[in-house]
Formats: C-alpha cells, structure tokens, sequence
C-alpha cells in the first residue's frame, strides 16, 4: 500500500480527484482515507501544515498498512539557479534546519539524535526529475538569516514537512519518497505573494506527474 502524507486540503484533493475512495477513518487525529488510485490501493492522511502534524500523518499510514510512504506537495526554491517556478524535484535528502543541538553536543545543524549525519536520504525511484536537497522547518518567512542557513547546510528546497515524514520512516523503516513543485523562490519578491500567484500552477503540475509517480511505486 502507497501511504500519502499531505499537508494541504488543496494539495490532498489532486489525489482524491482521481481515488476510489472505500474507507474513511481518523487516526492520530488525522483523516484518512482508503481506497484505490492508478490501480494501486492508497491510504491518503491528510497532515496539516508542520512537522509534528506531518509526523503524525506518517505514523497513521504506516499504522494503516503502508509498505511505502509519499509525500508530495507545492514548496519553495531558495536560488533561480537551482529551482525554477512550476518545476517539479525529487528529493533526495532532506534534513531539519530547525533542529539545533550544536551549542551542547557540537554536531552540524539538524543532526538528529543517533544520527551521524544532518541530512536524512530519502527513497529516489526512477522518475525524470531533476534531484534536490529539502530543508524542513516550522517557518514559512523571508528571514534572510534562514535563508543563509539553508544555503549553508546545502539546501536547494524549503518546506515545512518531508524532514519529519523522513525522520519517522526512519525509524519505521519504511521507504520515504517526496516530490515537490516550486510555488515560489527567495530574491523574486516576496514569497507569500508568490506562493500566492504560483501555488495553482505548481498544482497542477503536480496533478499531471501523479500517474507517473505511481506507476513506479
């Protein structure tokens, strides 16, 4: 079973458009919901925007049964040299920026507890994107100190999920794939405005990829 873990109801409904949804349920106190997709039996969880939602979220689909774990959804480029509006990444590796244990333990930003490195590798499956690394935090800003962190720790991709989804499956160990379209990029302007113009054509190019995601999962 495929689990998708989904931030956004508008994210989430470019697979419920095209589900036979069977079942629903609420588990860890996200929606789920069950069925088929592409001839593929689904379990879709709605998140909500952030890293414990999203943990959560991979935790009810691994409960539910799923054998591998995607999440796909709209995000933010940090440099037009490496991420272009509307164009859609795999990713593959992601770490926490937000997660700094460095003044106490030494150890790079987001480098997670047993972990020996800051980023976490995800599952890349033989799609024709292009590759990028994800940084995930519970910020959506402008915060140009943000920005250098990011770009420091070799970020080309912000959001505010796929670093947690990875950390659980992990743990779980359970393949984690993400997939993401650029809504917006640091330095063209403000990024809610942005986020704001684009997020409808990042979708839909999301919506066109999705046979082709899941035909190789």
């Amino acid at each position: 079973m495929i689990g998708c873990v989904i931030a956004m109801d508008r994210e989430a409904d470019l697979l419920l458009d095209q589900m036979e949804v069977q079942n629903t349920k609420t588990l860890f106190g996200k929606a789920v919901y069950l069925g088929k997709a592409f001839k593929k039996d689904v379990a879709l969880v709605l998140s909500i925007e952030g890293k414990v939602n999203a943990a959560a979220g991979a935790c009810a689909a691994i409960a539910v049964g799923a054998d591998v774990v995607l999440n796909f959804g709209v995000a933010g480029g940090l440099t037009p040299e490496r991420t272009e509006v509307g164009e859609v990444y795999l990713i593959e590796r992601a770490v926490q920026y937000d997660f700094d244990l460095k003044q106490l333990s030494g150890r790079e930003v987001g480098t997670l507890p047993g972990e020996e490195e800051n980023f976490l590798p995800l599952f890349c499956p033989p799609l024709p994107y292009p590759r990028r690394a994800l940084g995930t935090g519970d910020r959506f800003d402008d915060s140009p100190a943000d920005h250098d962190l990011l770009l420091r720790l070799g970020c080309d991709i912000r959001e505010m999920e796929a670093g947690a989804i990875a950390q659980v499956c992990r743990y779980a160990g359970v393949p984690f794939v993400s997939v993401k379209a650029i809504s917006d990029v640091y330095g063209s302007g403000s990024t809610t405005e942005q986020f704001r113009k684009n997020c409808k054509l990042a979708l839909l190019e999301l919506k066109s990829r999705l046979p082709e995601i899941f035909g190789v999962l």
